[in-house]
């Protein structure tokens, strides 16, 4: 499978945050660059465009000034950085599980994005990392949602990068997740089932994403694309005096929200989950109830040394049953 090479920025990284790359079209109603921009972020004042176009702030692929009087379908591409917005700190910091010349592994903590995205720049895995090991190559080689916790690698140069990444798209690293959710009503301790399948088992359906939605589509008329081992590991109570069933679930595809969305099609929608089954409306963070999702385990061998590798999340899941006295 070809892997597309992203383009490099003419800016360097600034306080951990890369320049944002904004894609101009070769024509329109727009007789500049300038005009452009500024019918695209109509919201902003026109004005302080303009002064960032005079000052030089607003790029090409080369690094050149973009100026104010610069026609459209001059440059398909302009780089800028963007005016940071204030963020509410997550207030859970990654711990930082081993680091080398070439690969940073970080368990990260619930809430916290690994990349910047919408309302979270600054206060996101990458951008903390970059700033704390002083090194703005630092690039993630596989992501986490911002709800789940748990363990991600990073790239620390882009010579090797490639490597770890390849790992990834060949499937060749092995995932172990845990999750816990409420026990189910029907539940029979002395013939552990579910969905009429006894554990472990696998499960697999058709998983798409499509653009502006924020949850996948399920399609069962269409041959599956995503597949899970489901394991069982416990069933109890929690702390907070929850029945609740504890699962390992290891993926062999890598879906969006793949996880989440079989364990809700077999009636275990994950604690804390307010995408699946059912998109609850949007509200402030609950540090009570973080969703009960963590990656657990990561395997490989390492693309450089030879070396087997395997790392193990220091986290665990607050729901997860209590131990039997």
């Amino acid at each position: 499978m070809m892997t597309s090479v992203p383009m490099p920025s003419p800016l360097p990284v600034r306080n951990g945050v890369g320049a944002t790359r904004l894609r101009v079209p070769a024509s329109g109603p727009w007789a500049t660059v300038a005009e452009y921009v500024v019918a695209r972020f109509d919201h902003l004042d026109a004005d302080d465009l303009h002064r960032r176009f005079d000052a030089g702030e607003i790029v090409s692929a080369d690094g050149s000034p973009i100026r104010r009087d610069t026609t459209l379908g001059t440059h398909p591409f302009i780089w800028y950085y963007r005016d940071l917005p204030a963020e509410e700190p997550v207030p859970f910091r990654e711990e930082i599980l081993y680091a080398d010349d070439d690969l940073v592994v970080v368990d990260k903590p619930h809430f916290l994005p690994t990349t910047p995205g919408g309302r979270y720049l600054r206060e996101s895995a990458l951008v903390r990392l970059r700033t704390r090991l002083g090194n703005p190559d630092l690039t993630p080689i596989h992501r986490l949602d911002r709800a789940t916790a748990g363990l991600v690698m990073f790239s620390a140069r882009p010579s090797t990068r490639g490597a770890y990444q390849s790992l990834f798209e060949k499937r060749h690293v092995t995932k172990v997740y845990e999750a816990v959710s409420a026990l189910p009503p029907e539940w029979a301790p002395d013939a552990p089932a579910l969905g009429g399948q006894t554990f472990p088992f696998v499960y697999r359906n058709h998983i798409e994403s499509r653009r502006g939605e924020l949850r996948v589509v399920v399609d069962d008329s269409r041959d599956p694309n995503s597949e899970t081992v489901i394991e069982l590991r416990g069933t109890g109570v929690s702390g907070s005096g929850h029945a609740v069933l504890h699962t390992i679930l290891r993926p062999h595809t890598g879906r969006m929200h793949q996880l989440r969305v079989h364990l809700a099609a077999l009636g275990l929608g994950i604690l804390g989950d307010r995408w699946y089954p059912e998109l609850l409306p949007e509200a402030p963070d609950d540090h009570s109830l973080p969703l009960q999702l963590l990656a657990r385990e990561l395997e490989f061998t390492d693309p450089l040394s030879g070396t087997a590798r395997r790392f193990v999340t220091r986290r665990t899941l607050s729901e997860a049953p209590l131990p039997e006295r």
